[in-house]
């Protein structure tokens, strides 16, 4: 899959299955390759990986068929930029909120190189935009996607001028943070979190965009949100996935050499 038909598949509502990244060995593109994922979401906001790694990471699951998508440390223009041009296929943009962030990153994903006042004069108007220049930023952009987070209250009364933009290819729920807004942190199962993520599913998908919820605790819980309308399955991280099986493993090994007193934490990183 390129980021192209990514993209035609996340606005046609079809299903597309992802893990997210924050690990750069080498090693692990591989794994990816065969757990058979469409994308894969490499993680800056909340990791320490330089712009020099994301940019072999990107060019490693390029090389792979696999689109790399990354997370931006913020909604900036230029962060965008600055990822684009080292490989990936597209971006998420965290905690969006406004229909100006939205309108500003779809300069970025559709009119790439233009920048300065060259870009916001065709953001304001593309008729702007001379035939001949029209043609090569939609032959040069065709496969750039677009992804925003949407994951506080603010984000949610704005979302419908967010998505009336146009330039969104899907909506993705930032779980811990959304529930950190509505007041009621990491209670995925109280009815105000189950009200807001049905809400803001139903809305991008009217608008013709896809829809996911950036999950880790279980397939079961994966499973109902892809049922109410949820077509982007956006499937834990490398770092959840590994202590996640390695505590089970670990705990199953004491339990059945008589160690059952032995126990560990279970914690979750918020990536």
């Amino acid at each position: 899959m390129d980021g192209q038909q990514l993209r035609k598949a996340l606005r046609e509502g079809r299903r597309v299955y992802a893990s997210a990244m924050v690990s750069p060995s080498s090693i692990w593109p591989r794994f990816q390759q065969k757990a058979g994922v469409d994308f894969v979401f490499i993680d800056s906001e909340h990791t320490p990986l330089g712009r020099e790694t994301l940019s072999w990471m990107c060019q490693t699951f390029s090389a792979l068929n696999i689109p790399p998508i990354v997370r931006i440390p913020s909604p900036d223009p230029f962060e965008a930029y600055k990822v684009l041009d080292g490989g990936a296929s597209g971006f998420i943009a965290p905690y969006l909120e406004t229909a100006e962030q939205a309108r500003q990153l779809t300069g970025v994903i559709r009119y790439r190189p233009l920048k300065g006042i060259r870009l916001q004069e065709a953001i304001r108007d593309p008729s702007t935009l001379e035939p001949e220049l029209r043609t090569y930023l939609e032959e040069r952009n065709r496969h750039g996607v677009f992804i925003a987070n949407i994951e506080s209250v603010p984000a949610m009364r704005n979302l419908d001028e967010i998505l009336a933009v146009g330039g969104i290819d899907s909506i993705l729920i930032g779980p811990h943070d959304l529930s950190c807004s509505l007041g009621i942190p990491e209670q995925y199962t109280h009815p105000k979190f189950i009200a807001a993520v049905e809400e803001i599913f139903r809305k991008a998908r009217a608008a013709g965009c896809g829809a996911g919820l950036h999950w880790w605790p279980g397939v079961h819980d994966e499973l109902h949100w892809a049922r109410v309308g949820g077509n982007l399955i956006m499937h834990a991280t490398d770092i959840t996935l590994s202590t996640m099986h390695l505590q089970q493993e670990l705990q199953d090994l004491r339990s059945q050499l008589g160690e059952s007193g032995a126990s560990v934490e279970k914690s979750l990183e918020n990536i």
